[in-house]
């Protein structure tokens, strides 16, 4: 018995079939599962770059607000020792109840004037993700425009 394989025993690669194009080029199913992946990691490069921004926008909020709190406290301390000195000494020329009054409408002011001035430097702070919106904007316009 000899193991050798005759010509006529060999096998033959299958023959491609008409609907199995001998081309190179990509199918279309391949060509969207592309598109699917590009447009996935899009969206996934877009929600981090808005996360990105928000967390860089919230965290000079919380520290804007929070050196507002801390110089409102210190400042508090100060000011109320301080109030307390100018009503002694304003109660050595008038009656203390009239004095006390006086110093109080004076700090009423100055609660008034850092309190525009607290709320005008918040309003400079922006959530919104600048960047990210224009990219998108950018991404859609592409998108209906493709130039490559």
């Amino acid at each position: 018995m000899s193991m050798a394989i005759s010509s006529h025993e060999r096998p033959t690669p299958p023959a491609p079939s008409p609907s199995q194009p001998m081309t190179s080029e990509p199918s279309i199913g391949d060509l969207i599962g592309d598109i699917s992946q590009d447009m996935s990691q899009l969206v996934r490069d877009e929600i981090e770059l808005a996360k990105a921004e928000i967390k860089e926008e919230s965290a000079k909020a919380g520290k804007a607000v929070g050196m507002l709190g801390g110089a409102g406290y210190a400042g508090h301390v100060a000011l109320l020792f301080t109030s307390l000195t100018v009503v002694f000494a304003v109660a050595n020329v008038i009656d203390i109840a009239w004095a006390a009054l006086i110093v109080t409408a004076l700090w009423a002011a100055v609660a008034g004037i850092l309190y525009v001035m607290g709320r005008k430097r918040l309003r400079t702070v922006h959530l919104k993700p600048e960047q990210t919106m224009e990219t998108l904007k950018e991404d859609a316009r592409w998108a209906r425009h493709p130039t490559s």
